[in-house]
């Protein structure tokens, strides 16, 4: 009997196992699509310290992809890389020209070592080599003498200035080093203490986290004044991110977020300040939104959170983000070299390439640059994603992509016509690198009242990198006049109105 024996002799028969084992054919296709995505995805998430479960699920996923793979057909094959994405090596960048220099002179004998005639000097060769002085501690004594009057026996002494802490030895300088370490440089505080004893000072973890929690009750106004600007603005991004948080009792974790509210307008020609504001809540109900954006009338640009869904309508208007939909196409290329995820990759390029030359311009110029040249483009875009949605599979990640943009197309579109929007939000999620990067080194934060204070130093702290500040310059400032300064003009604290006094100009003529 030969192989082909058992199958069926009449065509209706054979139609139908043809089509069957092309459903199935189908199936495992967008099964390996979809795995080979997870994997991608997971192993970029891979750095670090490797984690052990991370590593198993990526072990498992391999595992049914061998599987699918033995049976299925060879894909795609692979296709040039897109333009625009391939890497560069960073050039050599020179010393910075602001730093100090050392001159440090290595002299040859003065005499010929052949034959011992005196030696002049005919040139240098100068190489500079990058060193770091570590930081160190001070202790500053404020001496307060008493004087006495001898006709009449009157004392004066001058006031003790104040403190940021109230009987704390704490100074403002170390007061701003450790918050920058902690929610900059994301160190956390018994990491902290571990490098202050290196250096013979003992700092206490719980001291510290007591000196965290005061400066947060002194910065409480200023953040303030900080959420009404950037609540006062007619355009914001918005992003959010999962911290772990404590649960106190149960010793177990749970998940908060971290939201974020980015004003930065420069990208449109605007000379006001950029500022972020974070704020934090112990889960991702679409109420926190809501109530975090009352102030703000304007423009939204974020993703498709079904939590902002509600929020869109007369008093805000819905900007979507296409660097957002582009990760899509970008992620499904890598794992599978998608020429069809290729081509979309191009097209959204093409509309970057516009955006790289109208950047900076004033919000009319770049409407009509984008209504003369991306909208033929965007259109052209919208007919072949509709072209593509027909003829793919409606299961695969591919199909997903293409739905994403065209369920959403008017607040895909609506940056074409209003010059003031960004084609991405790629600002809020620039805003968010430092709480993804301190996650990485913290195991939690303590508490929801953590999740608050960490809120309010990284709205501090990113407003003053925004504003291209040293931000442990601006919080050490800050810190030296907050507590006695007045609350009906905490508004100059606010960091783009120090940027004078924090470079080197003359500081703030404060009215008496």
């Amino acid at each position: 009997m030969s192989e082909r024996d058992d199958l069926p002799r009449d065509i209706e028969a054979l139609t139908a196992l043809v089509i069957a084992q092309r459903v199935e054919l189908e199936s495992r296709l967008a099964e390996i699509e979809h795995l080979k995505l997870i994997v991608a995805k997971l192993k970029r998430m891979q750095f670090g310290r490797r984690s052990e479960k991370l590593d198993r699920e990526i072990e498992q996923l391999e595992l049914r992809l061998e599987e699918l793979q033995i049976k299925a057909p060879a894909v795609a094959p692979a296709v040039e890389q897109p333009k625009g994405e391939q890497t560069t090596q960073p050039a050599r960048q020179g010393l910075p020209e602001h730093l100090p220099r050392e001159r440090v002179v290595h002299e040859p004998a003065c005499t010929c070592p052949d034959c011992g005639s005196p030696m002049r000097q005919i040139g240098e060769d100068v190489s500079e080599v990058l060193d770091y002085v570590p930081a160190h501690y001070k202790v500053i004594r404020h001496v307060r003498p008493k004087l006495a009057c001898p006709a009449c026996e009157r004392i004066v002494q001058v006031p003790a200035p104040s403190r940021p802490i109230a009987g704390s030895y704490a100074g403002p300088g170390l007061l701003a080093h450790i918050l920058v370490a902690k929610y900059c440089d994301h160190l956390p505080l018994y990491r902290q203490s571990q490098i202050g004893a290196r250096e013979g000072v003992q700092l206490e973890r719980s001291t510290m986290a007591e000196w965290v929690h005061a400066c947060f009750d002194l910065f409480n106004p200023l953040l303030d004044a900080l959420a009404r600007y950037v609540m006062g603005a007619g355009k914001l991004h918005a992003d959010d991110t999962p911290v772990p948080v404590l649960e106190p009792g149960r010793g177990q974790t749970k998940t908060g977020r971290l939201w974020t509210y980015v004003r930065d307008d420069r990208p449109a020609g605007s000379a006001e300040a950029p500022a972020v504001l974070f704020q934090y809540s112990p889960d991702r109900r679409g109420e926190h939104p809501k109530e975090h954006l009352k102030p703000f009338t304007g423009i939204l640009q974020a993703d498709a959170f079904s939590g902002y869904g509600h929020l869109y309508g007369e008093r805000i208007q819905e900007a979507a983000c296409w660097a957002h939909a582009r990760r899509a196409f970008y992620e499904l290329h890598q794992a599978n070299q998608s020429p069809v995820a290729a081509e979309a990759l191009e097209r959204i390029g093409a509309l970057y390439a516009i955006e790289a030359e109208i950047r900076g311009r004033p919000p009319d110029e770049r409407a009509q640059a984008r209504q003369a040249r991306a909208g033929p483009l965007l259109e052209s875009l919208r007919e072949w994603l509709r072209h593509t949605q027909a003829r793919v599979s409606k299961k695969s990640e591919l199909a997903k992509a293409v739905s994403y943009i065209l369920t959403r197309w008017t607040a895909f579109t609506r940056y074409r016509d209003d010059g003031r929007i960004e084609i991405d939000n790629n600002a809020a999620e620039r805003s968010l690198r430092a709480v993804v990067l301190g996650r990485k080194n913290y195991l939690f934060y303590g508490s929801d009242a953590g999740g608050d204070r960490a809120a309010a130093m990284y709205s501090l702290i990113g407003s003053a990198k925004l504003n291209d500040l040293d931000p442990e310059a601006y919080l050490r400032y800050v810190l030296e006049r907050i507590a006695d300064y007045p609350i009906n003009r905490i508004d100059e604290l606010l960091p783009w109105n120090l940027a004078d006094a924090l470079r080197g100009e003359p500081p703030l003529e404060l009215a008496a």
